[in-house]
């Protein structure tokens, strides 16, 4: 692995200056590859670290969107500039974020949801909505500085194509960081200007709002008093166009013997002309299982996805695929790669798997899972000059050619990092 040209945001962008048009960078793109040695590589990719300045929270095509603490930024170029700014109240809070394909820009704080569509001349706050079209209002919580993620998701990639129109779905990974908050999927499908619930889970005894952030019994129970399925919080929501269904995992406490297992996968069908949602409950099982899941891809109608399972050994880990149809019997998936270690993000587009582990959980500092042929082959790299850090959030490559991920420390606290990485074409 060649580790030289190691890049900061500063040495990498250069000098800065505000201007009226914006933040303008040096010319040439941040991300053109001219020569094989512009950038740290390893046999299959090139790989960078952008840090400090804007944090690039998600990208699409040549856009991206970043924050600082006190504004919110819009890129039409892969950050070369960052032509559209705009003052932000609550910018350092921010959790979520979303480019639509026709522009549209949907931003999560820690329990507010705020659209603009006009490319940041102005953003503006909306309601989310119940399936009856009410008002869902956030809890008022105890303490103030910990009202809880609603809107924070682990995927980077969270919307498909349907039918001619963009679907947007994702569910909330909460309860970890900021405080006791209820377990939500949510869905958009007309560009953001509508947000709704499609799933709302039951109250969760183990995470109320006792107003420190803390787990403890009593406090003030969160969540839908109507549905008796309850869970800590949601680690992915994917589509398979094949059978016109989404699918969402869930994990993934250590309840008492006896309690309900927060691990479950759910499959949902969504109603277009109704507008209402069908849910199943597809399996419930405990958290050292292949079950308690993430990274899930579909493609070409096979279901992928990734083992997080911890507890008592022996582990069932590895990243699997299957029919969908087998998905409930382990006989039938097909161990691709045994990583040894709960892995929990993974992402697939153009046959270019990459998955990551855990800087907590796993011996690697920033470890890179990757295959360049669907599963054929795997390579596992560490990338050890900007650990510890963990990936999340992984998004679809830019149009030079990059995916972009965040770098988290922990496995999910925001350092203002993320990693840039290109494959490289006819790599043997």
């Amino acid at each position: 692995m060649q580790n030289k040209n190691m890049i900061d945001r500063r040495s990498f962008i250069g000098t800065t200056t505000t201007a009226a048009a914006g933040l303008i960078l040096p010319t040439g793109g941040v991300f053109n590859i001219m020569e094989k040695d512009d950038f740290p590589s390893t046999k299959d990719f090139w790989y960078k670290r952008v840090k400090g300045g804007p944090f690039i929270d998600t990208q699409l095509g040549s856009l991206a969107f970043g924050f600082t603490d006190k504004q919110i930024m819009l890129s039409h170029d892969n950050c070369a500039t960052w032509s559209n700014q705009l003052d932000f109240w609550d910018a350092k809070h921010i959790t979520f974020s979303h480019i639509f394909k026709n522009g549209n820009l949907l931003v999560g704080t820690r329990n507010r949801l705020y659209l603009s569509t006009n490319g940041l001349k102005t953003i503006e706050e909306i309601a989310v909505k119940n399936s009856d079209g009410s008002d869902y209002l956030p809890h008022v919580p105890k303490d103030s500085n910990y009202p809880g993620w609603y809107f924070f998701t682990l995927p980077g990639e969270d919307s498909w194509m349907i039918n001619g129109k963009e679907m947007l779905v994702w569910g909330n990974y909460s309860n970890v960081e900021g405080g006791s908050v209820p377990v939500n999927i949510y869905y958009s499908i007309d560009n953001g200007q509508t947000v709704k619930i499609a799933y709302s889970f039951g109250q969760n005894p183990r995470f109320k709002d006792y107003g420190d952030n803390k787990d403890k019994s009593n406090g003030t129970l969160l969540g839908n008093p109507d549905n008796p399925k309850f869970c800590r919080h949601v680690h992915n929501v994917s589509y398979n166009p094949e059978e016109d269904a989404f699918y969402a995992c869930t994990g993934d406490g250590r309840p008492s013997v006896g309690a309900q297992q927060e691990v479950k996968w759910l499959k949902g069908r969504y109603d277009a002309a109704a507008d209402e949602w069908t849910w199943v409950v597809l399996i419930e099982a405990e958290f050292n299982s292949r079950y308690k899941s993430g990274g899930i891809n579909f493609v070409d109608n096979k279901l992928y996805f990734t083992s997080d399972a911890n507890g008592k050994e022996p582990y069932d880990r590895g990243i699997f695929r299957c029919d969908p149809a087998d998905f409930l019997n382990i006989e039938k998936h097909e161990l691709l790669f045994q990583p040894d270690y709960e892995v929990g993000h993974m992402i697939i587009q153009d046959g270019i798997i990459i998955a990551g582990h855990y800087a907590t959980a796993s011996p690697y500092k920033l470890g890179i899972i990757y295959s360049s042929d669907l599963g054929k082959t795997w390579r596992q790299y560490d990338l050890k000059e900007f650990g510890p850090r963990s990936i999340a959030r992984l998004n679809y490559k830019n149009s030079e050619g990059w995916f972009r991920m965040d770098l988290r420390s922990g496995w999910i606290h925001r350092e203002d990092e993320v990693l840039y990485i290109k494959p490289k074409m006819n790599v043997g």
